[in-house]
Parts: structure tokens; C-alpha cells; sequence
């Protein structure tokens, strides 16, 4: 007696390949690659001194000119210092030096209000690097300079250390009391190198380095 066999069912569809799709490879293939380059921003500074000095004043000078419209409005004369004004601004020159001090001096107040809306603020703040753009860290700047005098101090040779950050360089001055100051110079410069990478700061500055020998 012959028995019929029957063919084994599959279990996954066939993609339009012919191959089969597993579970595992859906998910890993949807996950989000991470980035290749870490960046890290400064915070923005609030500034709120600057903004409440700048609201002040705007709003006393509307006030009192917005009082003097009203005034004139309402049957009385301007008052004399917009009446003066009005005359000195009318019979002065552009060519006048009041004319250009005064423009001056307003066009430097827009042009630092500017570079203030412009600009993130915070320099004594150092950003750190982040594994993504939504997170942010940041090192103050004084403890980041006393890390790297602390690593300058371990030289040997060394007696003392001043180290400054500025925005692009970070400037070392270390005094050489014993061994040669080209091998002090050579070791400093390598462990203010690490030290400065251990930092992980987003934007590493450019290492200045200077000895000097002291005699005992």
C-alpha cells in the first residue's frame, strides 16, 4: 500500500528575491545608526541683564515722548526739551561732530545688540563632546584651566604653571627648574596633549606651550 507524503509547509514567505526575511534583521535594520562625528554646542545665554537695561530704556524714552504727544494733544505746548530738539536736529549739519558722535555711539549700541543676539554667550562655559545634537554639556572654563595646570605640574622639571583658555588656543607658561627646558618643553607639550584630549571638549583648542628656566 503507497502512502501519500506531503510536501513541508514553509514557514516564512518568500520575499521577492526568494529569500526569507528574518524577524532579527527587521529590527536591526530600522535602528538608528549612530553618529559618526560627536558634536557638542555651547548653551545660549539667557542675557537677561542686556535685555532688561535695553527694555528699560526703550520703554522710559516711549513713555516720556508718548507723555509729550499727549500733552500737545490735549491743547498745551510740547515741552521744551522736544522743541529744542526739534530745532538743534532741523539747523545742525550731517557734517556736525554732535551729528556724528551721536551716530556713533547709536550705531555701536546696535551693533553689540546684534553680536549678543547672534552670539551663544557663556565663554567661561567649554562644550563637551555628546554622542547626539539634543544633548549638551558644557566645562567651566576655570576648572578646565586647573586640570590642565594640575597635568603641567607632574612634569618633571617643572616648579610652576599658568595655563589659559582662550577661544581658539590654550596658552601654557611653566618654569624649568632642573633637567633641560627641550625635554621639559617635550614632555609638557605631550601631557597637555592628553590631558587636553581627556578634556573630550567638542572644539579641542591649539596648544601653546612656553618654558622658561629659573635658577634655584
Amino acid at each position: 500500500m503507497e502512502r501519500d507524503q506531503d510536501t513541508p509547509a514553509h514557514t516564512g514567505s518568500p520575499t521577492a528575491t526568494g529569500q526569507e526575511t528574518s524577524p532579527t534583521t527587521e529590527l536591526v535594520s530600522h535602528e538608528p545608526r549612530p553618529e559618526k562625528h560627536p558634536v557638542g554646542r555651547r548653551p545660549w545665554s539667557a542675557r537677561q541683564i542686556p535685555a532688561a537695561v535695553t527694555a528699560l530704556i526703550l520703554a522710559g524714552a516711549a513713555a516720556i515722548l508718548l507723555f509729550d504727544v499727549a500733552r500737545v494733544r490735549s491743547g498745551r505746548s510740547a515741552a521744551a526739551w522736544r522743541r529744542r530738539l526739534a530745532d538743534e536736529l532741523a539747523a545742525r549739519p550731517l557734517d556736525d561732530t554732535f551729528i556724528q558722535i551721536g551716530g556713533g555711539v547709536i550705531a555701536a549700541l546696535g551693533l553689540w545688540l546684534i553680536i549678543l543676539a547672534l552670539s551663544p554667550g557663556l565663554r567661561r562655559q567649554l562644550p563637551l563632546r555628546t554622542p547626539g545634537p539634543r544633548m549638551a554639556a558644557v566645562l567651566d572654563r576655570t576648572a578646565a584651566e586647573l586640570q590642565m595646570r594640575d597635568a603641567a605640574m607632574r612634569v618633571p622639571g617643572v616648579s610652576a604653571a599658568r595655563v589659559k583658555f582662550f577661544q581658539h588656543r590654550v596658552a601654557a607658561r611653566a618654569d624649568v627648574r632642573f633637567r633641560a627646558p627641550a625635554d621639559v618643553q617635550a614632555d609638557l607639550q605631550t601631557a597637555l596633549a592628553e590631558q587636553l584630549d581627556r578634556l573630550a571638549l567638542a572644539r579641542p583648542p591649539h596648544l601653546d606651550v612656553r618654558v622658561r628656566p629659573r635658577s634655584k
